[in-house]
């Protein structure tokens, strides 16, 4: 979760899809879900980058393949995205956070919750994160690495997705940050949809869940430039 890779549990039900966008607190918050349901949790970038190159693949795959509107659910092959994620308590970060129509459809009794974050602070993460993500030999150096062989691949795809999604791609703008935002409000039911600041600790997100804020648990904070730059090292 987050920094490290992890195994799912079989009969595991998943009960709930992060939507929140990378950099918005995924890291802490996929810790958090670890400890309040106790299972794992399905941190796309850890799982895509330090899995099997099944995980990867995958999802290059599914992203390739993705359309906007309605249509993404017939393009897109919903039996490789419960393949990965089933046996998990919860999904954070990308590629999930972007499939969540799709998500909601193999797990329609799901919570959707988004962690957000302040926009302009957010913009200048992902600028940072596309610098270093779009640097011309990533492909020569990765290339010895299983799974992040794919890196370079797996990124144009997303990137293919979020020109589709949002209209643009490298560097992203408040302009996705937002429409993502008003996507969730706009296809999301009420009920099943909670926004999440990690600054706010364990009350709003026990809330949400109907759960015990943990006895003299602190609330995790990872930072989520420090666990991408560890599963780099």
């Amino acid at each position: 979760m987050g920094q490290q890779y992890s195994q799912p549990r079989p009969g595991t039900k998943l009960q709930v899809i992060g939507a929140g966008l990378p950099r918005t607190g995924t890291a802490s918050i996929s810790r958090a879900l670890e400890i309040l349901l106790d299972g794992p949790v399905y941190h796309g970038g850890t799982q895509a980058f330090l899995g099997p190159e099944i995980e990867i693949k995958t999802w290059i795959q599914v992203l390739k393949q993705w359309r906007p509107g309605g249509i993404s659910i017939k393009h897109s092959n919903l039996d490789l995205i419960k393949e990965r994620v089933d046996g998990f308590v919860a999904t954070t970060d990308s590629p999930g956070s972007t499939l969540v129509r799709e998500l909601m459809a193999i797990y329609p009794d799901a919570k959707v919750i988004c962690t957000v974050r302040d926009v302009k602070a957010w913009e200048r993460s992902m600028a940072t994160v596309s610098t270093k993500s779009t640097q011309w030999f990533l492909r020569f150096v990765l290339f010895p690495l299983p799974s992040l062989r794919y890196f370079v691949d797996y990124i144009n795809a997303l990137r293919q997705q979020w020109s589709l999604k949002f209209g643009e791609t490298e560097p992203v703008t408040s302009s996705s940050y937002s429409q993502h935002i008003t996507w969730l409000k706009e296809n999301v039911p009420e009920d099943r949809l909670v926004f999440i600041d990690v600054r706010d600790g364990w009350e709003p997100l026990c809330k949400a869940l109907d759960l015990p804020v943990p006895k003299d648990v602190p609330f995790p904070r990872i930072n989520d430039s420090q666990a991408i730059d560890s599963n780099a090292d």
